[in-house]
């Protein structure tokens, strides 16, 4: 039986195999509400195949979008929006849909990557950004606002508001974003935070913030459905954030029950530099997975079915996600099940279409006309 196409229990949440859909900016909102597209991007990847689909960093405030682009869900017309296209994907899929919660602090305000990816000047519609610090991503950007307690207790607040909104609309599980050089893991990295108060200085301090985010979240989403975090593992800078710290911080996460580690890495610091290759990400979750037992994520250039079988088979990551894959490939399940001996579900309109030689690739099926 492939290890890939296994099942795992997460809480309440029981997933039919260990594959996920990576979340995906997709910079086609309007004021924080999902569009058309979102519709049809959400539909047509949760009939690729994934036990998991993970809805797009969607942001718990307006300043903290990354781009004036991006998803939110601090409005009754995003909340709205949302509850149409879920009702929508119910119809036809039994896949899990989780939801990313993020906040993207100092690289907020920015084009999108399309348009460059660059800060947008405030006179030019961009807007004020905040973070642990009032330190620049980049040399030569406005630099954001130090937030005081107030700003703090804000943000916990939305992110508490929109954990509320996403249970009401039937979201399965929560992500919570602290990778990528966005607001949480700029507080997690001496790189971009430089306080002096409570939230800054010692490991314990800058972890502080986004462990009562965490704690925030979890209080307010029900009990039985997971929610689980995506840490940066590595910042790829010399005195930045490291795996010794990363393991740390996911030992101060499981105490709190978190339900999984979404193991990625870097995006604090444009000087960064990463060796990309296949896989290049897994040693992350294998280690994340080895020193505090909790169930992690792989994630990072996996495309290879086989590749993503060995990873889970070997107990290097207990799951594997996929992003560039699957927008490649928005049947990838299908694929991987068919070639790892797997089984996967798919809505009766479809099932003409299993080849000739995988006909339990979708179950058991009947197909009949006169």
């Amino acid at each position: 039986m492939s290890a890939l196409f296994s099942p795992i229990k997460l809480r309440g949440l029981t997933l039919k195999n260990r594959v996920v859909v990576s979340p995906m900016c997709q910079y086609s909102a309007e004021d924080g509400v999902p569009t058309d597209w979102h519709f049809t991007h959400i539909n047509n990847l949760a009939l690729s195949g994934a036990a998991m689909f993970c809805i797009e960093a969607t942001h718990v405030e307006a300043i903290g979008r990354i781009t004036p682009g991006c998803l939110g869900l601090y409005s009754d017309a995003s909340e709205a929006a949302l509850k149409q296209i879920l009702a929508s994907v119910r119809k036809h899929s039994s896949t899990a849909i989780a939801m990313q919660l993020a906040h993207a602090g100092r690289k907020a305000s920015s084009a999108k990557p399309w348009d460059g990816g660059q800060l947008i000047p405030l006179s030019e519609g961009g807007w004020q950004t905040v973070a642990p610090s009032a330190i620049p991503h980049k040399e030569g950007e406005a630099a954001p606002l130090a937030l005081d307690s107030a700003g703090l207790k804000r943000i916990r607040e939305a992110f508490v508001d929109s954990a509320k909104r996403a249970a009401r609309i039937g979201i399965d599980a929560i992500e919570l974003h602290g990778a990528h050089g966005y607001l949480m893991h700029q507080f997690l990295s001496p790189i971009s935070n430089k306080r002096t108060d409570d939230y800054g200085g010692s490991l314990e301090n800058r972890m502080r913030f986004p462990l009562e985010i965490y704690d925030a979240v979890r209080a307010v989403f029900p009990h039985d459905k997971p929610v689980g975090m995506r840490v940066s593992s590595t910042d790829w800078v010399e005195g930045g954030w490291d795996l010794a710290q990363t393991i740390e911080f996911a030992r101060a996460l499981k105490a709190r029950g978190v339900d999984w580690i979404d193991a990625s890495s870097g995006g604090v610091s444009p000087l960064q530099k990463i060796t990309l290759g296949p896989g290049y990400q897994v040693q992350f979750a294998e280690a994340i997975k080895r020193e505090t037992g909790l169930p992690t994520i792989a994630v990072g250039l996996i495309t290879e079915p086989k590749h993503a079988e060995e990873i889970v088979a070997s107990g290097k990551a207990d799951m594997v996600a996929l992003a560039r894959g699957m927008l490649y490939d928005p049947r990838w399940g299908w694929h991987a099940a068919a070639e790892l001996g797997g089984e996967v579900e798919a809505p009766p309109q479809y099932w003409r279409s299993q080849p000739s030689t995988q006909k339990a690739l979708f179950g058991k099926t009947t197909f009949g006309a006169r």
